[in-house]
């Protein structure tokens, strides 16, 4: 339960670290889709 615990808070230490990173893959991804989906009108 320990070791479950302290993986827990490091995974919330590397998004709390990293959430601009994602944030921008997420953005270029969601720009992908809807170019692709208003393109193919």
């Amino acid at each position: 339960m320990q070791m479950l615990n302290h993986s827990y808070r490091g995974l919330g230490l590397l998004m709390q670290l990293n959430w601009d990173r994602i944030l921008f893959v997420g953005a270029i991804v969601a720009a992908l889709f809807l170019g692709a989906f208003l393109g193919s009108f």
